[in-house]
């Protein structure tokens, strides 16, 4: 699964499989939590595939880890090198995370204007601009 990633990046995941949707949605939410699509730039778009990747592998090293008996290495008296691996992949989606900005961001409104053609658009009725004359500032809808 990681060399078909590295290969082929998020092209690799079957967006049939629960899984694949699961990423998918989680991808969308990262996305609508910046302001959506539109308001996304290249590099974070390009920070949020790294993360999607990065916890498809933090996510399937975690149940990897819970199938095992334990999770040290009783011969060596240590955790197994995978503990500290998993904690390395939690680290990366951390700063990835706070690349991208904690806080939720809202859309910017909606100029009127941008509102009442898509509304006129949606019901075919001509909308009157309400003796707006162009030179007046435009309130947010």
């Amino acid at each position: 699964m990681k060399r078909a990633l590295k290969e082929h990046g998020t092209r690799a995941i079957d967006r049939r499989t629960s899984l694949g949707k699961a990423l998918d949605r989680w991808r969308e939410e990262l996305i609508l939590d910046l302001g959506g699509v539109d308001h996304v730039s290249t590099q974070q778009l390009a920070i949020i595939n790294v993360a999607v990747r990065t916890r498809l592998l933090l996510d399937s090293i975690d149940t990897w880890l819970l199938k095992q008996p334990s999770l040290i290495n009783h011969r060596k008296r240590s955790v197994h090198p995978v503990v500290l691996q998993r904690q390395q992949l939690a680290d990366s989606l951390t700063r990835a995370m706070t690349q991208l900005g904690l806080e939720k961001k809202a859309k910017p409104p909606t100029l009127l204007t941008d509102y009442l053609s898509k509304k006129q658009e949606t019901n075919g009725a001509p909308v009157s601009s309400a003796g707006n004359s162009g030179n007046e500032p435009q309130e947010p809808v």
